[in-house]
């Protein structure tokens, strides 16, 4: 070959490894975050150390998850409340095998259609575990060992976060589990122990009760969800346990041990100091996530806060300033939307625009049934600013749509300034809430006051007149209740 030709190939690969900006993790606050760089005319690269695209959210986490929640769902209704409802079934029966592959297959779909995203707004997919060398070069280390370097005028850490476990407690994802293997076991487990009483256990534990498991959730507090609104929390509970799901609140878990391949799970009352050992089939530990983030991140000297995620400022960046850090590995709820618009924001930035996120109306969606959805503050939040507020509430019971459906568990609960009236928080538990707090998200993003929301006509019947009906509560003139 040609001296000429060589040199040409060399400078093109040497082209080939430059980058306007390189986003290290492909959750969805990373490949929304290619996306978006991409559209914006940025020479964009996107590194992913698992085989397929999408992080733990499409992999392993919320759509997995999603795709069994609905599929039991339908499961139980086919079982227990068809033939009341005039729709004779014969025999019902659980082919699991079935299930698990649906939701593979729902995965694998989506998970090719990131791939199809890439390609066609020209994103780079970097195969491999991406390591940040300094601030303008990325090392990326495939399966096989080998290493190559890439030069970036920008980096993104989104890296995600892993289950958290207690001390002592070793998760080995036959026995005792993470959300991950309680995503994938092979039968239904006769006894089901689930520590942590947060989004991740209750929704886990509604699948495999639906399926049949015999579950019991042990909470550390005295509420479940205790970050939520007590109202929709104390709700919850009592549906719950009405579903057949056991609780120990304010209850801490001392120990897990295999015996004979059985989980014993030895826990002892908060109040009372009364202990307990229970026998399991399975263990799900649940109890938060922590944050992935490697070496190369102290070693480059990026600030970490207290709570050891990464330090930034409004612009998302760390302590290097063309380094910047999104979703898990920053401040904030660990939720996929959340994520994705500040993977939004973070490549408008980049790319010479005013990106931005609305951290006071960032919904929140427990997917069970009843669902639960959240925007806004809490009365516990309102109280501790000293903000003076009021109230309007309207259950599930007198709405219409709710009603014929038989679904009518929940309610929707407004809280408005008191002098203002302007909406300061939504809190639903019921049917279809986590599609309905849209609306509310987008009345608070413009400021709307309950009486805006009272004043916008709802189609009847459908379950959004309960949000129409909640902000007639606050001035305590609704219709139907």
């Amino acid at each position: 070959m040609p001296r000429g030709t060589t040199e040409v190939i060399s400078r093109s690969l040497i082209m080939d490894n430059n980058f306007d900006v390189i986003i290290i993790g492909s959750g969805p606050a990373g490949y929304v975050s290619a996306i978006r760089s991409a559209q914006l005319g940025l020479k964009t690269a996107c590194v992913e150390s698992r085989e397929t695209l999408g992080g733990t959210c499409l992999n392993i986490g919320c759509i997995p998850s999603k795709s069994l929640l609905n599929l039991s769902e339908m499961y139980h209704k086919a079982k227990t409340n068809y033939n009341k409802l005039g729709i004779e079934v014969g025999e019902v029966k659980l082919n699991l095998l079935k299930m698990m592959n649906n939701k593979n297959k729902s995965v694998l779909t989506l998970t090719k259609g990131i791939e199809f995203l890439f390609k066609k707004n020209k994103i780079t997919h970097l195969k491999g575990k991406g390591l940040i060398v300094s601030n303008n070069v990325v090392s990326v280390v495939d399966q096989n060992g080998k290493k190559l370097n890439y030069n970036t005028k920008n980096i993104v850490i989104c890296t995600g976060s892993s289950p958290s476990s207690l001390p002592g407690i070793e998760i080995d994802e036959k026995n005792i589990v993470s959300s991950t293997g309680a995503l994938s076991f092979d039968k239904v487990p006769k006894k089901l122990i689930i520590i942590g009483g947060g989004y991740i256990g209750l929704e886990m534990g509604s699948v495999w009760s639906r399926l049949g498991s015999d579950v019991t959730v042990v909470e550390y507090s005295d509420a479940i969800i205790p970050e939520m609104d007590r109202d929709i929390s104390s709700e919850f509970l009592k549906i719950l346990q009405k579903q057949g799901i056991k609780f120990e609140l304010d209850s801490k878990v001392t120990s897990v041990k295999l015996i004979k391949d059985k989980p014993i799970v030895d826990f002892t009352n908060n109040k009372s100091q009364k202990r307990e050992r229970v026998e399991a089939d399975k263990v799900l530990v649940a109890v938060g996530r922590k944050p992935n983030i490697g070496d190369d991140v102290a070693k480059l000297g990026i600030i970490l806060d207290k709570f050891g995620k990464i330090e930034i400022n409004k612009n998302f960046q760390t302590s290097i300033k063309n380094i910047y850090a999104i979703g898990d590995v920053i401040k904030g709820p660990m939720l996929a939307h959340k994520a994705e618009d500040e993977g939004i924001a973070v490549a408008e930035i980049i790319g010479g625009q005013a990106g931005h996120v609305n951290y006071e109306v960032i919904p929140a969606v427990i997917y069970t049934s009843p669902e639960i959805a959240s925007v806004g503050k809490s009365e516990k939040e309102l109280k501790k600013e000293n903000i003076k507020y009021k109230i309007g509430k309207f259950p599930f019971l007198a709405n219409s749509r709710a009603k014929v459906n038989n679904d009518s568990d929940g309610f929707v609960k407004i809280i408005a300034d008191e002098k203002t009236d302007k909406v300061l928080g939504v809190h639903m538990i019921g049917p279809h809430v986590g599609e309905m707090i849209a609306e509310m998200a987008l009345a608070m993003e413009f400021g709307a006051s309950a009486e805006d929301i009272a004043r916008t006509c709802h189609a009847h019947p459908t379950h959004t007149e309960a949000i129409k009906e909640a902000a007639l509560a606050v001035d305590k003139r609704p219709i139907h209740f």
